[in-house]
């Protein structure tokens, strides 16, 4: 017979109950065969106190009724004392549950067994760090909410705070002159413009990040789109007075991908190199082919990422400068977009950075066709 079904409840409740009935019967024999031998083979003096009583409940109520109340009052009595440790380990399972439904309290009830008990303990445990998983995401999100709240609201005040107080001035007529207003009018525009970048960032951010609508794959050829890509740029960098490079180290790179959305994140990851990386002069593309996975670097020599910095420059809002100046950094939320779009795409996304370059390296698995 199989072990695994010997050691369920069942039969262990099963051999309980044929344990009790054994030890019963067994101390029933003994029992019996003493009082018989008290009482007829070696009967004790007449005037025996115990001698008295046993005759007279043998005489008046019989040795049958006498025997069935004491075979039950045994066989509860091992029953109860056979079944005495899976009941303390039930016990034991459900002031375990009545701890873990307290919320936020975590308990782990120790596996001692193979049956169902076991079994069920286990089940519990996973429950456990499952719920505790989910109250712990719960509290980052609550937390991530408050952050992104605070965020938003700090970036769209300071530009906000211009305008109004810009607008105000022009309201109440206190500008001199008509080339003074226009003046006021250029930064208010300038800084409503800075506004609805954060605005679409801000969108897009959460669309990218919440999932929005599934992607549309189709097969891309990753090298063209690049190429297009870097000579797009050229405007960009030719305004910052700065050069780019390509680095083709393979003959062809083919991926599963959604253009439009590559895009976004491309242009966000050459943007944050062209204001970082203006004092370098070179912003540097590098294709290559590692394994099954194609692998895009885009290269700054501006100053280097510190490195508290580098682990926490894909958190939304953050920026290496303290100051979170609109002059000197984006919106925060460009490094954050590029990485859900490209973890969208099942692709990877890390930075690196030392005293004479910094590189944001995605990789991206070939597409079933690109890999012969």
């Amino acid at each position: 017979m199989n072990t695994k079904y010997i050691s369920t409840i069942r039969w262990k409740f099963i051999w309980a109950f044929l344990l009790s009935v054994l030890s019963g019967a067994v101390l029933l024999t003994t029992g019996y065969q003493l009082v018989n031998s008290m009482v007829y083979l070696n009967p004790a003096p007449p005037s025996a106190p115990y001698s008295l009583i046993l005759k007279w409940i043998i005489n008046h109520i019989g040795s049958t009724p006498l025997l069935t109340a004491a075979g039950i009052i045994s066989f509860l009595f091992f029953f109860f004392m056979y079944t005495r440790k899976i009941v303390s380990y039930l016990e034991e399972i459900t002031r375990g549950i009545q701890q873990i439904t307290r919320l936020g309290e975590s308990h782990r009830i120790e596996v001692r067994t193979a049956d169902e008990l076991g079994v069920l303990a286990e089940n519990i445990n996973i429950m456990s760090e499952r719920l505790q998983h989910s109250l712990l995401e719960e509290r980052k999100a609550v937390q991530s909410k408050n952050e992104l709240i605070t965020g938003v609201s700090h970036d769209l005040r300071t530009p906000l705070t211009s305008v109004l107080g810009y607008l105000e001035y022009i309201e109440q007529d206190r500008c001199r002159e008509e080339t003074e207003m226009r003046y006021y009018v250029s930064i208010a525009y300038q800084k409503s413009l800075v506004l609805r970048k954060l605005i679409d960032d801000l969108f897009e951010y959460t669309r990218v990040n919440s999932g929005g609508l599934p992607l549309v794959l189709e097969r891309l050829d990753l090298k063209a789109f690049m190429r297009q890509l870097a000579e797009e740029s050229v405007p960009a960098l030719s305004k910052a007075g700065m050069t780019y490079e390509l680095e083709d180290q393979t003959e062809s790179l083919w991926i599963e991908a959604a253009p439009y959305e590559l895009v976004r994140a491309y242009e966000n990851l050459i943007a944050n190199a062209i204001r970082y990386g203006r004092e370098g002069k070179k912003l540097e593309m590098g294709l290559s082919r590692e394994g099954d996975e194609a692998v895009v670097r885009i290269s700054n020599f501006g100053e280097m990422i510190g490195e508290n910095d580098l682990p926490h420059i894909f958190e939304r809002f953050y920026r290496a400068e303290r100051s979170r100046s609109q002059h000197t950094g984006g919106s925060g939320l460009g490094l954050a977009i590029a990485k859900g779009i490209v973890e969208r795409h099942q692709g990877v996304i890390v930075a690196q950075s030392d005293r004479y370059r910094t590189d944001f390296i995605t990789r991206f698995p070939l597409s079933p066709d690109g890999k012969s």
